[in-house]
C-alpha cells in the first residue's frame, strides 16, 4: 500500500480520487509551456482578487522572477483582460503601474432547472452577479421545455443589455448525477429522467453549454471567492438531499460523480422508505418536502409559522434537527471540515443555526467549541451563480 503523509482526509480524498483518472499522459515531466501557462493561470487569478496590483507585488506574493511577472501582465493587457489604472504610490524608487482586471471584458450565464422553477444569473469575470430572476416554471421532459429556456434566457439577457459576444456560455445545473466523462445526465429523481445526453439539451441554446450537479454549483458559489484555502462540505437541503467537497478551488467528484450524495446515507437502520427503494436514508428525514408539507408545501410559510411559536411546526423541526445533526456529524467525523447548509432549507437556517448546533455538539465526541456548522451565503441563487463560475472557472483555468 502507498504511503503518504495526511494533512486532511480531504486531501486524501483529493489525491486518491484524482489518482482514478491519471493516465501515462499524466505522469509526463511538467513542458516549458505547462509551466508558462500555470503561471498566466496564477497571475490573473490572483489580479481578479485584487482592486489593483502591481507587477512587483505579483512577483513577491506568487514567487516568480518580475520579468516573468511583467510579460505575462502585457499579454494580458494586449488581450484586453486586464487594464492599466495609474500608478501605485512609490515607497522609493520609480513608481509601478497600477493594473486591475477588466471584469466585463467577458461574461457568463448560469441556469439552475428544478421541479418548479428556472433561475437564471448573470455574471462577470469576477464572479460579481450582474442580473438575477426566478421564475415558476415547472419541469416537463422534452425538446418543448428546453426551447422555452433557451427562449427565456435569450429575453434575459436582452434585458439586461449586455454585449452577447463577450459571454462564454451557459452553464447548466441540474439535480441529479452529472457524468462530464459520458456527456450524460445519469439520473434525476426529481426531474424524473434518465440518460438525457448533454447534447440532447445543450442543441437548443446558441452558448457553449457545461452541465454540473446542483449541490456542487452550490458549492462552487460558496468557495469562488476564497483564497484557495477552503476546504468545506456542501450539504443541500432541497426537495432530495446532495452534497459535494470543496476543496481549494475544484470540487472532489468521484469515481462514478457522485462523491457527496449523502441523501442515501443511513442514518436510520431499516427506517422510512426512501425514494432509491432503500429504508433509513437520510433523504427520507431531511428532504424539504418534510418541512414545506406542513405548510400547504410552502417552505416560507413553513418557517414563518416556526418563528412564529407554532407548537406544530417546531415539533416537525426538533424532528428534523434531530436527524440532521446526526448527518452533519456523521459528515465532520469523516471529513473534519465545516459543512455549509445550502438549498432551500440551508437558505432559511440562519436563526435556527445555534440550535441545530447544540444537538451536533452533544453528538460530537470531541467537544469542539468552535461550531463548524455554518449557513450558506448564496441562498436560492447559489446553484445558477456556481453554474455560471463553473464556465469562468473552465475560462481562467485555460489562459
Amino acid at each position: 500500500m502507498e504511503s503518504c503523509i495526511l494533512t486532511s482526509p480531504v486531501l486524501y480524498f483529493r489525491k486518491y480520487f484524482n489518482k482514478v483518472r491519471v493516465t501515462g499522459v499524466d505522469q509526463k515531466k511538467i513542458t516549458n509551456i505547462e509551466v508558462k501557462k500555470r503561471n498566466r493561470n496564477e497571475v490573473f487569478r490572483y489580479i481578479c482578487k485584487q482592486e489593483t496590483v502591481s507587477n512587483p507585488e505579483i512577483s513577491y506574493q506568487l514567487k516568480i522572477s518580475l520579468p516573468t511577472a511583467t510579460q505575462i501582465t502585457k499579454e494580458l493587457l494586449a488581450e484586453g483582460l486586464l487594464e492599466e489604472k495609474g500608478e501605485l504610490q512609490s515607497t522609493g524608487g520609480r513608481r509601478a503601474k497600477a493594473l486591475s482586471a477588466v471584469v466585463n471584458a467577458r461574461l457568463a450565464v448560469g441556469l439552475d432547472i428544478t421541479k418548479n422553477h428556472m433561475t437564471m444569473a448573470l455574471t462577470n469575470i469576477v464572479g460579481e452577479i450582474l442580473k438575477y430572476e426566478r421564475i415558476s416554471k415547472p419541469y416537463v421532459s422534452g425538446e418543448s421545455y428546453y426551447r422555452q429556456a433557451s427562449e427565456t434566457l435569450e429575453t434575459f439577457l436582452e434585458e439586461s443589455g449586455v454585449d452577447k459576444g463577450k459571454i462564454l456560455g451557459v452553464g447548466i445545473s441540474f439535480p441529479g448525477i452529472i457524468d462530464v466523462e459520458q456527456e450524460m445526465i445519469t439520473y434525476s429523481h426529481i426531474l424524473g429522467v434518465e440518460a438525457v445526453p448533454f447534447d440532447a439539451v445543450s442543441a437548443f441554446f446558441s452558448y457553449p453549454c457545461y452541465f454540473i450537479n446542483d449541490a456542487n454549483a452550490g458549492a462552487y458559489a460558496e468557495g469562488f471567492h476564497g483564497d484557495g484555502a477552503e476546504h468545506f462540505f456542501y450539504l443541500s437541503l432541497s426537495n432530495t438531499v446532495g452534497g459535494a467537497i470543496f476543496d481549494g478551488q475544484e470540487l472532489i467528484q468521484g469515481r462514478n460523480f457522485r462523491c457527496g450524495e449523502v441523501g442515501h446515507m443511513t442514518v436510520v437502520i431499516d427506517g422510512e422508505n426512501c425514494y432509491c427503494q432503500k429504508r433509513g436514508c437520510l433523504d427520507a428525514y431531511c428532504a424539504a418536502w418534510h418541512l414545506s408539507d406542513a405548510a400547504d408545501g410552502n417552505l416560507e410559510r413553513f418557517f414563518a409559522l416556526l418563528d412564529q411559536g407554532d407548537a406544530e411546526a417546531a415539533k416537525i423541526w426538533d424532528s428534523y434537527t434531530d436527524y440532521l445533526a446526526i448527518a452533519v456529524n456523521n459528515i465532520h467525523m469523516l471529513l473534519d471540515c465545516d459543512i455549509v447548509l445550502g438549498g432551500y432549507v440551508g437558505s432559511h437556517m440562519g436563526t435556527h443555526l445555534q440550535e441545530l448546533w447544540n444537538k451536533v455538539a452533544v453528538r460530537n465526541t470531541f467537544g469542539e467549541k468552535e461550531p463548524f456548522v455554518k449557513a450558506c451565503n448564496y441562498k436560492v441563487a447559489a446553484a445558477a451563480l456556481g453554474a455560471a463560475l463553473k464556465v469562468i472557472e473552465t475560462f481562467v483555468s485555460q489562459i
